[in-house]
């Protein structure tokens, strides 16, 4: 009866360790032979699998095993590059209990894929939030795996809007102008409420249910490659959401900032570079959680960085990314971000990622542009090819409503800001934009008036740098950020089966949501055909009576650009700007269609702008 007994107890603690031992993810899921990254961390998650030994009787290289304090985890790194494709296996085995098998797929890379080309200043790229776009299939809507369901009477709630739609529309986009779509992050999202944004990830391998499928975000990039366009990632390094998988079930301690638990960033980049800061102060920034529910990731533990690197390889290659936009690339740890943004670089040394770095002086920002000659100066290069130009940003949000130039307004700001472009390594690598997700709506700021979006957006698509539009400007939509983030975020019109009318389609467009879409497209559509416009020198004139003139050019073309925001008509003397008409003595205006004589005096009207291609 003993004997019985005892065996019995020792067939339920055999089949207890084979339960409690199993692979319940392994990331990243595959790769690919022939990556120029040399070793591959992969992480094993299941219960107790790290209290196993790790072997593989193939010719797999293993360089190391990583078992941490959390039992769940195992990560091993294998010498991948030089492995041909194909299926290699993972032995977990344990004295007594069952072996584990796992087996991780090589797959062969496409043909030319390091040499991909990212945007740059050839391109204009349109920013959408996908949720608010367009909902191409009201099945995904909601989604029985995921908390919050789709209520579009809310605000902050999800709408709906799908990968799907954004497909069913790049034509909308192509007849804009536009060459380059950037999405707000399409990953999973599993926040109980506003997690329409999908800031705070829950699973970075899984593109969110509600949009659709990792398929889907592939098929997306084919489809805009088809039509000669570029697919643009919103990628997150700082953070992750309190909903994420790994950190209910911590990796290591550290793989989070701990202070212990939470405290919030002071949100004070400037400390990443202060001479005099304190330690405290540079802590709370770097190290403090964006909000509550967004667990800061410590991208100085190897682990999380590996993980953050081949990551971001693996959508790159996966779905065939042309480019990255990194939020809130200035609050990581900087040596951390600059090592992810080199690896990547090093991958696809023809690759593009912008970051944000939301700062309001030229100098800091251009500290964090690669080979930056202010960060040369603490002996720092962050790798990173574009960021944003918020200070151009800055000024558009008030240079238009100072009709009364003096000394330091009026459209002496966007002079100024061209000033400052000694300061940058690349002028031609800047973003440059009206607004985003985050900002008020260009068209609210100024009410609507549309004589501001004609003056902004002319300068928007002939300066230096790659043009950004925000979904919705170009037919005039509007948002009062003060009434939340969801007012800027409205859903598109035409978007939604029902909706009283379309946008998308020219025959349903409103006169005045017309009379935007005609400005913008003929705007882009003329700086995509011009070279000139991308990558020509600029030459500016000092503002006078609130007229800001400059030109664009190169050994084969010359455009000259006139803003007058000033509340009357202007007349121009021409002998003034005759270093940049070089003798021309007629052009074409593009945005009337007109010919123009450049005789002695050029008059326009007030509060507009003209776009001249010199004969």
């Amino acid at each position: 009866m003993k004997t019985k007994l005892y065996n019995l107890v020792l067939l339920l603690l055999l089949i207890s360790g084979v339960a409690q031992a199993q692979i319940d993810k392994m990331e990243p899921p595959f790769w690919w032979s022939d990556m120029n990254l040399e070793e591959l961390q992969i992480m094993f998650y299941g219960k107790n699998i790290g209290t196993y030994e790790v072997s593989s009787e193939d010719e797999v290289i293993i360089n190391n095993i990583r078992k941490t304090e959390n039992p769940n985890y195992v990560f091993v790194t294998i010498n991948s590059s030089a492995l041909p494709a194909g299926n290699y296996e993972f032995n977990f085995s344990k004295k007594g209990k069952r072996n584990i098998t796992k087996t991780f797929e090589l797959k062969q890379r496409d043909e030319d894929s390091a040499l991909r080309e990212g945007f740059d200043a050839s391109d204009a790229i349109y920013l959408i939030m996908p949720d608010r776009f367009a909902n191409g299939n009201p099945d995904n809507d909601s989604s029985a795996e995921m908390q919050e369901k789709a209520d579009r009477s809310k605000q902050g709630g999800r709408h709906g809007g799908d990968i799907q739609g954004v497909i069913d529309h790049l034509d909308y986009l192509k007849k804009l102008g536009i060459t380059a779509l950037w999405s707000t992050p399409l990953l999973a999202d599993d926040d109980a409420g506003y997690s329409y944004h999908t800031y705070a990830q829950s699973d970075v391998y899984k593109i969110d249910p509600r949009y659709g499928t990792n398929e889907d975000y592939k098929r997306l990039a084919n489809e805009l490659h088809q039509k000669d366009m570029k697919l643009i990632m919103d990628y997150v390094t700082n953070h992750w959401g309190s909903e994420h998988w790994m950190i209910k079930d911590l990796p290591t301690y550290d793989w989070v900032h701990q202070f212990p638990g939470y405290e919030n960033s002071n949100y004070r980049m400037t400390t990443q570079y202060d001479p005099h800061k304190s330690a405290r102060d540079f802590k709370y920034c770097v190290d403090g959680w964006f909000t509550g529910t967004m667990p800061d990731l410590n991208q100085s533990n190897p682990l999380v960085l590996n993980y953050l690197i081949q990551n971001a390889i693996w959508w790159i290659e996966y779905s065939g990314l042309d480019g990255f936009r990194v939020d809130t690339y200035s609050y990581n740890d900087k040596k951390g971000i600059a090592k992810w943004t080199k690896a990547i670089m090093d991958e696809y040394p023809y690759f593009n990622i912008v970051g944000e770095v939301w700062m309001h002086d030229q100098a800091q920002i251009s500290y964090w542009q690669k080979d930056s000659p202010i960060g040369a100066i603490q002996d720092y290069n962050s790798n990173l090819p574009s960021v944003m130009d918020f200070t151009l940003h800055d000024a558009m949000t008030s240079m238009f409503h100072e009709q009364d130039a003096s000394w330091d307004r009026g459209m002496i700001k966007a002079y100024e800001n061209f000033v400052n472009d000694f300061l940058y390594a690349d002028t031609d690598n800047l973003m440059v934009f009206m607004g985003n997700h985050d900002t008020g709506r260009f068209n609210e700021i100024y009410d609507g008036d549309f004589k501001k979006y004609k003056m902004a957006m002319t300068m928007i698509a002939t300066v230096r740098g790659t043009p950004q539009i925000y979904y919705g400007d170009e037919i005039g939509m509007r948002g009062d950020k003060g009434k939340g983030d969801g007012a800027i975020r409205q859903d598109f019109p035409g978007g939604w089966e029902g909706d009283e009318q379309s946008a998308f389609n020219a025959e349903d467009r409103t006169e005045n949501q017309m009379k935007y879409f005609d400005l913008t497209s003929k705007l882009l559509n003329f700086r995509k055909e011009n070279e000139v416009l991308q990558f020509g020198k600029m030459l500016q004139f000092l503002p006078e009576n609130n007229v800001y003139v400059y030109f664009r050019y190169n050994d084969k073309n010359r455009v000259m650009v006139i803003i007058n925001n000033n509340a009357e008509e202007q007349n121009l003397d021409l002998k003034k700007y005759a270093e940049g008409i070089q003798g021309s003595t007629s052009g074409k205006e593009i945005i009337s269609g007109k010919d123009i004589q450049l005789n002695e005096t050029l008059s326009i009207p007030a509060q507009d702008a003209m776009l001249i291609q010199l004969q």
